[in-house]
């Protein structure tokens, strides 16, 4: 059974005092030793590491596929690492508060807080997978270079070397796909089962016809209403979508009956996951979900 987050709150209150003790206290800076760095999800962990190279030092709190990051439970290891971090980057958007608990539980004079849900400006309520936003992961990795060069000036034209080495050639494939169904793709009709989907649709020119409302109830655990499932069957039945893409990680009785049917009428379908596979970067991730898309996109056009 996992302790309760009350329970690692309380006993990571205590840390803060031996986190000062390992010699690497704020006014000394990383000087001589590597930035402490906590991600809330090895998606974001996965960039800020590239990011930082030697000079950084990342630990992603949840990397596991199987774990749900809505859902949680910080361990009293979790706390120990927030306590001695000096940087911290949440997803935000409601999509972690256990990070924020721990992160309010464990004051550190000089740490940086990123919370991409703050420096893209979502709101509560609003579509919380920012990874899965194209344009949010790019105001990602300058907010995080530039975030390392304010806590490590001394490393500064190192990490701006990392970050245009990162956005040339590590995100190359990425972008490169993006584009591609953007160019060839854009405005095809496709059905998705959840919210996650979203952004990349409107990133790529998609036309998701999906209600969001819908998407919405998927991705929160809720049960869609009796008009978004009707809808949703009309658009699969009356080949409306050429595509479906549904979320593997959450693939509901709702949701597996759509695959069933978009099988079952000659709709290609295609998967995305809210996580990575483990030890696998997030270029290489979201690169083989666009390959697969594209495959899908060129099986049920033509093009």
């Amino acid at each position: 059974m996992r302790p309760s987050l009350v329970g690692v709150i309380t006993v990571a209150l205590l840390l803060p005092l031996a986190a000062c003790s390992t010699g690497r206290s704020s006014a000394e800076g990383p000087s001589g030793s590597r930035l402490q760095v906590v991600a809330a999800e090895g998606f974001w962990g996965s960039i800020a590491g590239q990011l930082g190279g030697d000079h950084v030092e990342v630990a992603s709190i949840v990397t596991n596929p199987a774990t749900d990051p809505h859902d949680y439970e910080p361990t009293p290891d979790d706390g120990r690492t927030f306590a001695q971090a000096q940087y911290v980057v949440v997803n935000g958007v409601g999509y972690d508060p256990w990070a924020t608990k721990l992160i309010d539980a464990n004051p550190v004079d000089g740490r940086r807080v990123l919370d991409i849900g703050d420096l893209v400006g979502a709101a509560a309520g609003d579509n919380p997978h920012r990874w899965y936003v194209p344009g949010d992961v790019e105001r990602v990795v300058d907010q995080i270079t530039s975030d390392y060069q304010r806590l490590d000036p001394a490393a500064a034209d190192a990490y701006q070397q990392r970050h245009d080495e990162f956005e040339a050639t590590g995100l190359a494939r990425y972008h490169a796909l993006l584009d591609q169904i953007h160019t060839r793709y854009s405005g095809v009709a496709v059905g998705a089962s959840e919210s996650i989907f979203e952004g990349l649709a409107d990133a790529t020119g998609l036309d998701l016809l999906s209600p969001p409302s819908y998407l919405g109830a998927i991705s929160e655990g809720t049960d869609p209403t009796a008009a978004d499932k009707a809808t949703m069957d009309r658009q699969i039945a009356d080949g409306e979508i050429k595509v479906f893409v549904f979320n593997s990680q959450n693939a509901t009785p709702d949701v597996q009956a759509l695959v069933d049917a978009a099988t079952a009428r000659g709709i290609p379908v295609t998967t995305i996951t809210e996580t990575p596979p483990a030890d696998v970067s997030f270029q290489d991730w979201q690169a083989d979900q666009l390959e697969s898309l594209v495959a899908a996109l060129h099986q049920a056009t033509g093009r």
